[in-house]
């Protein structure tokens, strides 16, 4: 998760983003294919096959969000999604962005089942807490929880450390064993944010099979 309240230049609006397309696969493998943004991936199928009868969107919240959204159909789309505010845009763009973004997710989708979001409980250190990050984490988090209940959506919260031994095997991976775990799973990861998503989407999708 990434959070900054700074502005952003022309360069940081351009929105990382990856749409792939592929089986829904367990921990040994993914196979993606052709978007409009990437060229098809070649990488091959692996066993271990999951299935799950559910529409599951799988988001890392923060200003730069990571996201992965698992279709019934077999489909993944996933990505990173800046949320920051543009210069002279006041601080609560970023929750009007958020919430937009959530219902484009759903359209996208047709129908989404189920959140499955990374829970944080703390920012920061006991000595040196982040209060700046609590705070953002916070806002996105209300503004999740409204959205779901609204759109009668089952919400789940998937604690950092359940993330990570799922992904890794280890409770306390750093953030580039999360990263490398996912490419090695087949997935194009852009950064940390969108490994944690495509992790917590493999956790949500063994969870709902």
């Amino acid at each position: 998760m990434t959070d900054l309240f700074a502005t952003i230049t022309a360069d940081d609006e351009k929105s990382q983003a990856v749409d792939a397309q592929g089986l829904c696969f367990a921990a040994s493998g993914t196979r993606a294919g052709a978007t409009s943004a990437f060229p098809p991936s070649n990488e091959a199928a692996k066993a271990d096959i999951v299935i799950c009868n559910a529409n599951i969107l799988a988001i890392d919240i923060g200003t730069t969000t990571g996201w992965a959204l698992g279709l019934r159909d077999g489909k993944l789309h996933s990505g990173s999604q800046s949320f920051a505010p543009r210069r002279n845009e006041g601080p609560g763009q970023r929750w009007l962005k958020f919430a937009a973004w959530l219902g484009e997710r759903a359209r996208q989708a047709g129908e989404i089942h189920a959140v499955y979001y990374e829970l944080v409980m703390a920012h920061g250190t006991r000595e040196n807490p982040n209060v700046i990050a609590a705070h953002v984490y916070g806002g996105f988090e209300a503004h999740l929880q409204a959205w779901a209940d609204r759109n009668r959506i089952r919400l789940v919260g998937v604690p950092v450390s359940v993330i990570k031994k799922s992904a890794t095997g280890k409770g306390n991976a750093k953030k580039e064993q999360v990263i490398a775990a996912m490419r090695a799973r087949g997935h194009r990861v852009v950064d940390d944010n969108h490994a944690d998503a495509l992790a917590i989407l493999e956790y949500a999708r063994k969870e709902e099979a």
